[in-house]
């Protein structure tokens, strides 16, 4: 079965759906559904997708509670905050549920980004098509090593930084992906915020200083290794226990 392996996607996307939460506010008006909540309707986007591929018009709530082990009375919980109620004895509408989550996280249309920094990382983030699939468009990257600039990186024209403000402004962007190094990631974030950039998917090991009325959202990639090591270690290193006779 084809879900379990689209769940290895799923953490950045959640993430994502925390920032878009944060920086685009949803239909749903004064509706304030957890952070938690939040971080699980991409799981239930995904495998709502998946059967809808494959024809199914309901999913009940207990299918998609399996996607986090949840009880079904959460996952009722959490699509009622989009606005979806299901049928008792019969479940969700595929089809409805998915416009009811898109519209709530605001991944029914696009939002545009630029990226900062193309380097190894940055330059992967470009090349990942999948961000389509949740609302997000990287229209612009930028750079300051002018051995980068004027080259072209998975169909995006590398601009040099100067030309962030302007690019910014014309296209009314409010989010930015932030892929430079540690040293100089407070100073470009600020840079970023200046030229109008209101929410920053940050890339880098630094917890950026921003005012409140700017939303961002950190990766931590050497906290999410320094976990799956741990876990690792612990697994090949567990004590043998015989079976019991």
């Amino acid at each position: 079965m084809a879900i379990p392996r689209r769940r290895a996607r799923l953490k950045n996307e959640t993430n994502l759906a925390d920032l878009a939460g944060k920086l685009f506010p949803t239909a749903e008006g004064d509706r304030q559904a957890s952070l938690s909540c939040v971080k699980r309707l991409p799981s239930y986007l995904q495998l709502l997708r998946v059967l809808q591929a494959e024809g199914h018009e309901y999913v009940s709530g207990t299918v998609l509670a399996g996607v986090h082990n949840l009880e079904p009375v959460i996952v009722r919980k959490d699509l009622a905050f989009t606005g979806i109620n299901g049928t008792p004895r019969i479940g969700f509408r595929v089809t409805e549920s998915i416009a009811a989550i898109e519209r709530f996280l605001g991944w029914d249309n696009q939002t545009q980004a630029i990226l900062v920094g193309v380097g190894n990382l940055g330059s992967a983030l470009l090349g990942y098509h999948g961000f389509g699939n949740f609302g997000l468009r990287i229209v612009g990257a930028f750079d300051n090593d002018r051995r980068k600039v004027g080259k072209w990186v998975h169909g995006r024209k590398v601009q040099a930084i100067d030309q962030l403000p302007p690019f910014v402004r014309r296209g009314g962007i409010k989010l930015g992906v932030l892929t430079v190094p540690a040293a100089v990631a407070q100073e470009t974030a600020g840079f970023m915020l200046r030229a109008g950039i209101q929410g920053i998917w940050n890339f880098t090991p630094v917890k950026l200083q921003v005012p409140d009325s700017v939303v961002t959202q950190k990766e931590d990639l050497a906290e999410g290794l320094a976990v799956l090591s741990h876990r690792l270690h612990h697994l090949l290193h567990k004590p043998y226990l015989p079976k019991p006779q």
